[in-house]
This record gives structure tokens, sequence and C-alpha cells, in this order.
């Protein structure tokens, strides 16, 4: 990430988001500490599922769309990151995208660093005890 807060979108990546949703994303707060970067039709989507909670889910409602920015691939091939998420998600220089299926996250990587390593200490949860690797 440049002293901007632009993040240069990964060569392998750039060809499909373009193709999937014409650079057009959506960044937003992940619990763990990171961001979420949606490529818009997988936004839309998630979206349309946090709008569906219940009240009782009101504040994570908030979290996750009253913090979300759409933001567009420009032609460096860069992703403008806006302060406040850069903020909450402790962003610096050296950051990390992770691919998660329908998304990334944008993790510092230091941040990353120490979570990977406490999950890597911990017990495997049930849902993966029987999961052949």
């Amino acid at each position: 990430m440049d002293a901007k807060g632009r993040l240069a979108v990964p060569t392998r990546h750039r060809e499909a988001l373009q193709e999937l949703c014409g650079g057009q994303l959506t960044l937003t707060k992940h619990p763990e500490g990171c961001l979420m970067v949606f490529p818009r039709p997988a936004w839309e989507s998630f979206r349309d599922k946090i709008a569906a909670l219940p009240m009782s889910a009101a504040g994570w409602k908030r979290v996750f769309l009253g913090n979300a920015q759409d933001a567009e691939i420009d032609s460096a091939a860069r992703v403008l990151v806006a302060p406040e998420l850069r903020l909450a998600a402790g962003l610096q220089k050296d950051v990390m995208l992770l691919g998660m299926g329908s998304h990334f996250e944008l993790w510092d990587a230091a941040r990353y660093a120490a979570h990977e390593a406490a999950v890597m200490q911990s017990e495997l949860p049930d849902a993966l005890k029987d999961f052949s690797f």
C-alpha cells in the first residue's frame, strides 16, 4: 500500500476482477480486524443477506453496511482505501490480500501474522476435525 492509501491489485486478480465487476469493488470492516473487499456483485448478495438480519443483529448491520465504501480499480490497477477503513484495520505499508472465495480480506501484514499464529495454536474446530486434507 502506498502513502496515499492505494492498494496495488495483484496481477493474478486484475483480469478476473475486470471481467467480473468492471473493477467496481466495495470495502467494509470485518469482525476480526481486517477489511473485506468484495467485487460489486458479491457485495450486493452479501449486503442483501446482512440487510435481512433481524433487529437483534442491528449493531452488526451497522458495522458491515454503515462502513461500506465503494471503490474502483484505477488505470494503474490500484484501489484507494478510505482513511477511516485503513485506520480501523490498522493498515500501514505492508498489507496482505487474501482470497476468500467470493471476496478478499485485506490485512495489515503484522496483524495477520499474529492472527494466523494464534489460529495455528488453537484447537481445530469440530467442523474441521473430520475434514480430509
